[in-house]
């Protein structure tokens, strides 16, 4: 009886080659698995995305936080259909919650936004969390980085809704929107979450609901007396005058919602109930306004490159992790100075400062 054939074997590098030309023809399939393998990090990941990078930089990206049940997945589904109607793309990560069972993404969000998944003209692409506290999976940075790569003019990052350490998708993104409800609680709560420092436009959606209006008017107020304490540090901690501080509040007044007159932007509290389709206008609005006020004032290319920054810093804490902790001579080292660190011997930080100083050629990567 004749062997079986075996099959021809594929060059590992002559595959990420058809999928990288694959991927510059826009074909969706290519996308899908081009992000699977960065999502996952699978062999070859870095080098796909070192290719991509210089694609990057185009799209606008748009962060949607904020707490659980605001809407988030609505406001985002609307914001699509605004985005097609001005025959724009749109790539959208949805960041879920983990499941249990598989590590994979539950896709409660995807499936909210069915309304928009079969449109040719928009990608969404749901990535699990996997443990990451600050509402935003790991992988979350360089899928961004595809879904750009890949051409979409605008690219949308939905955090899952973790509370109070949304402040990741500030990161990541050039504009962050977000979305309280009449319910998320007084401003005491909401200036713990970190909300007020992160947002660059504040929705309040679901606003047919009691309490929207009140809640409207402790953001501005917030903003109004955060803009004021800005003020009175910028004067070296001078106390103003009762005709001073009314006169910046009458210019705070009319400068809630946009650039004011020193040329810093202040965050618009807008309304929106999205499951109707209401405010989605002023929201998109918005956005456009808050893009053109970061090209004009330059700040969009020091978020941009703050963010690029950051990436070099997870890279490198990626690789160190790896480098490290895969290596058994190592961990066999760390084990062996347990010990002395139960019996109080030594310290966790010593032993750190001599890993790293014995471990120089492991992290540079040479081999001895």
């Amino acid at each position: 009886m004749s062997a079986a054939p075996t099959a021809p074997r594929t060059d590992p590098s002559s595959a990420t080659a058809r999928l990288l030309d694959d991927f510059a023809r826009r074909r969706p399939a290519a996308l899908a698995r081009v992000i699977s393998i960065v999502e996952n990090h699978r062999p070859g990941f870095d080098t796909i995305l070192a290719q991509l990078h210089a694609r990057t930089g185009r799209a606008r990206r748009i962060g949607i936080t904020g707490p659980p049940g605001a809407g988030k997945s609505t406001l985002t589904t609307g914001l699509v259909h605004a985005y097609r109607a001005q025959g724009l793309t749109v790539g959208v990560i949805a960041v879920d919650p983990t499941s249990p069972f598989t590590g994979g993404a539950l896709l409660g969000d995807r499936i909210r936004m069915e309304a928009v998944a079969l449109d040719p003209g928009v990608y969404i692409r749901s990535l699990a969390t996997r443990g990451a506290l600050g509402g935003l999976s790991v992988a979350t940075r360089e899928a961004a980085d595809v879904l750009d790569a890949f051409g979409f003019d605008r690219v949308l990052v939905e955090t899952v809704g973790v509370g109070q350490s949304e402040l990741d998708v500030a990161r990541t993104v050039d504009t962050t929107v977000v979305v309280l409800v009449p319910e998320s609680g007084d401003s005491i709560q909401t200036l713990k979450a970190g909300l007020m420092e992160i947002a660059d436009i504040f929705v309040i959606n679901k606003a047919d609901r009691p309490g929207a209006d009140r809640l409207r008017t402790e953001i501005q107020l917030m903003l109004r007396l955060r803009a004021r304490g800005a003020h009175a540090q910028s004067k070296s901690g001078v106390a103003m005058s009762s005709a001073r501080a009314h006169a910046l509040d009458a210019r705070e007044r009319k400068t809630v919602g946009g650039e004011d007159e020193a040329g810093t932007w202040m965050p618009p509290v807008l309304t929106a109930a999205a499951a109707q389709g209401t405010g989605l206008a002023e929201i998109v609005t918005a956005l456009d306004s808050h893009h053109e006020y970061l090209s004009r004032s330059g700040t969009l290319a020091v978020r941009r490159r703050a963010r690029l920054r950051e990436r070099v810093a997870d890279v490198v804490d990626q690789k160190v992790r790896t480098r490290l902790w895969n290596d058994p001579a190592t961990s066999a080292w760390v084990d062996a100075q347990l010990d002395a660190l139960a019996s109080g011997r030594t310290t966790p930080y010593d032993v750190a400062d001599e890993l790293l100083e014995r471990s120089a050629t492991l992290l540079s990567g040479r081999q001895i």
